[in-house]
C-alpha cells in the first residue's frame, strides 16, 4: 500500500507539473497586459502570443460579462505562436480580452482587463527620446498633470539587443500603465519619454479618446542599430572598418537594437510612429544618412504592415524630429546641419517624394545652453511634442487646412544691381529681429567658393531681401541656419507669424531649385 501510494503520488507530481509546464508555455506576448491600448477602427487589433502546438485559442472580446466577439485559431503544428486580428471597434473601453487553450484534457485560460481601443503610437530613438518628464522644464507641473489624462496609457520596453531578430520582448521596463508621477519621471533617461508623453497627451487633447504609447529608444545609439539588415544593405552600409566614435555610448552593432526592441513589436497595430535620433551619425556615416533614414521608413512600414496582417497602414505616418541647436567646441563644424539635412533627404522640407506621409518638428531655435545633461539634450521637450503633433494632426490626421510647418522660400530672384537677392516664400513670413549672419552665400572667383554672411534687409508679408554686396564675385548658393548653434532659444529671425513654427534649415544652388520649389535668376 506504501509503494502504491508513493505511485501514485508522484504520478500527481508529473501531472501537476506538466500543467503547470503547459501554462507557461500559454500566455500574451510580453507586452500585452492590464490598461494596455489596441488600435481602433479602421483597422483591426491584433491580439497574440503562445502556447502548444496544435491546440485551439479561442479569443474572446468582452464588457461587462458581455461577449463582444470571439475569435478562433489553432496553434500550427511545428510552431507555438497564435494569432488573431480582432474586427475593427470603436474608441473607447474598458474591456477585457480573454484567451482560452484546448488540447486534448488540456483547459487554460489567460486574460487581461482594462483594455481601451484607441490610437496606438510607437516612439523611439536616442537619448532625447529616452529623457523622462522628470527632466524637463517645469517637471513638477508636468508630473502633476495626469488626472485628466488616465485614458492615455504609457508602455516602456527594456534594453536589450540580439545578434538576430527576436520574436517577443526579453522584458518590459513599464508594463502598460496609467500615467502617475512615479511612472513618468521614473529617473533620468529610464521612463516615460517626456516627448512620447507629451505627444500623446496634445493628441488626447484633440481626438478626445484614448491613445496608447510604446517608448522602445536607447540613448547614444546610431541608426543603423535600429536599422535591419535589409535597410542597411539597401544603402550599401557595411561593418567594414569600424571605429566607434566618442558621440556613441550605446550599442552600435548593426540591427541589434532593431532586432531585440523593435522586431519583437511589429505584429502591433500602430497609427503611427514618432523618431528623435541622429546625434549619434554626427561622426559615424553621416554622409549615408540621407538613405539610412528613409530606407529605415521604409522598412518600418513594410514590416509592421505584414506583421499586423496587413492592419498597420502600408504608408504608416511617421514624425521625427529635426535636431536641436547644441553648443560644439569648433567653430566651423557643419556635421549637426548636415544630419538635419539628411534628415530630410537632402530636400529640406517633409513629406517629400522620398518621405511621403512624414512630419517634421523643426527645433534648431530649442537650443538649451544651460541644461544639466549637457546642450546637446534641451529640456524644452513641450515645444517638441507640440510641434510633433501638429504634423500629425496634418499627416495622419487629415487636417488640410492646418500649418504644420514653417515658412520655406519657393522663389528667389538675383538682383545684380542694387545687390540683392530676394526670397519669396509660400507662406507669409514674421521677421522677430533682423539677423546679419543665418543667411549666408557662397560666393565664387578665382576657382573657388566661400561662404559670406548676407545680412537681412527689407521684408514684407512673403517676401524677404538680403544683402548681397558683399560678394565681388558670382553668387552661386544659398543656405540658412547652416550652424550647429543657429540662434538663441527661440531667437531665430523667421517665423510662421500665427502658428509660431520657424523657418527650417535649408541649402539651395541659385540655379538649381529652392527647397521644393522653382527658383530663378534675374537681373
Amino acid at each position: 500500500m506504501v509503494a502504491l501510494g508513493v505511485a501514485l503520488g508522484l504520478l500527481l507530481l508529473f501531472a501537476l507539473r506538466a500543467h503547470v509546464r503547459a501554462g507557461a508555455d500559454f500566455r500574451f506576448a510580453s507586452y500585452m497586459g492590464d490598461y494596455m491600448v489596441l488600435q481602433k477602427e479602421p483597422a483591426g487589433a491584433v491580439i497574440w502570443g503562445f502556447g502548444l502546438s496544435e491546440a485551439t485559442v479561442t479569443v474572446t472580446l468582452c464588457r461587462e460579462e458581455e461577449t463582444i466577439m470571439k475569435k478562433v485559431t489553432q496553434v500550427p503544428a511545428h510552431s507555438n505562436k497564435w494569432m488573431v486580428v480582432l474586427d475593427p471597434m470603436k474608441p473607447g473601453g474598458p474591456y477585457e480580452v480573454m484567451a482560452q487553450l484546448t488540447l486534448g484534457k488540456t483547459n487554460l485560460t489567460v486574460s487581461v482587463q482594462g483594455v481601451l481601443f484607441g490610437d496606438v503610437w510607437l516612439c523611439s530613438g536616442q537619448s532625447n527620446m529616452q529623457m523622462t518628464v522628470s527632466q524637463i522644464f517645469n517637471a513638477t507641473q508636468e508630473l502633476a498633470n495626469t488626472e485628466a489624462y488616465q485614458s492615455v496609457r504609457i508602455l516602456s520596453v527594456s534594453l536589450n539587443q540580439a545578434e538576430r531578430e527576436l520574436e517577443d520582448l526579453a522584458d518590459v521596463d513599464l508594463p502598460w500603465s496609467k500615467p502617475t508621477a512615479e511612472n513618468l519621471g521614473h529617473g533620468n533617461f529610464e521612463y516615460m519619454s517626456a516627448v512620447c508623453w507629451l505627444f500623446g497627451r496634445h493628441l488626447y487633447d484633440t481626438l478626445q479618446y484614448p491613445v496608447g504609447l510604446v517608448s522602445s529608444s536607447w540613448g547614444g545609439t546610431p541608426i543603423e542599430a535600429w536599422s535591419s539588415e535589409r535597410s542597411l544593405k539597401a544603402c550599401g552600409v557595411t561593418k567594414e572598418g569600424f571605429i566607434r566614435p566618442m558621440t556613441i555610448s550605446g550599442p552600435s552593432e548593426h540591427s541589434v537594437l532593431w532586432n531585440a526592441m523593435i522586431h519583437p513589436l511589429t505584429n502591433m497595430t500602430l497609427k503611427g510612429v514618432i523618431w528623435y535620433q541622429g546625434e549619434a551619425n554626427i561622426d559615424f556615416n553621416r554622409n549615408l544618412y540621407n538613405c539610412t533614414f528613409p530606407a529605415l521608413i521604409e522598412d518600418w512600414r513594410q514590416t509592421f504592415h505584414l506583421g499586423s496582417h496587413r492592419q498597420t497602414e502600408r504608408r504608416l505616418p511617421f514624425g521625427f524630429v529635426q535636431l536641436s541647436a547644441v553648443l560644439t567646441e569648433e567653430e566651423s563644424d557643419d556635421g549637426f546641419s548636415q544630419i538635419r539635412w539628411h534628415q530630410t533627404a537632402d530636400l529640406g522640407y517633409v513629406p517629400n517624394p522620398r518621405m511621403p506621409n512624414t512630419f517634421m518638428a523643426v527645433a534648431v531655435d530649442l537650443g538649451d545652453r544651460d541644461s544639466p545633461f549637457g546642450s546637446i539634450h534641451p529640456r524644452d521637450k513641450q515645444t517638441v511634442a507640440y510641434r510633433l503633433h501638429l504634423g500629425a494632426r496634418a499627416v495622419a490626421y487629415g487636417e488640410k487646412t492646418l500649418t504644420f510647418q514653417g515658412p520655406l522660400p519657393e522663389k528667389m530672384e538675383l538682383w545684380a544691381g542694387p545687390g540683392l537677392l530676394s526670397l519669396t516664400y509660400s507662406q507669409h513670413i514674421e521677421v522677430r529681429r533682423q539677423d546679419d549672419k543665418i543667411f549666408e552665400i557662397s560666393c565664387c572667383g578665382d576657382h573657388q567658393c566661400k561662404w559670406l554672411p548676407a545680412p537681412m534687409n527689407t521684408s514684407s508679408a512673403q517676401t524677404l531681401a538680403l544683402d548681397i554686396r558683399s560678394c565681388p564675385g558670382a553668387v552661386a548658393a544659398l543656405r540658412y541656419a547652416w550652424a550647429s548653434w543657429p540662434c538663441e532659444y527661440k531667437q531665430c529671425p523667421l517665423y510662421h507669424p500665427s502658428s509660431s513654427l520657424p523657418a527650417p534649415p535649408f541649402v539651395a544652388f541659385i540655379a538649381d531649385q529652392m527647397p521644393g520649389h522653382q527658383s530663378k535668376a534675374a537681373k
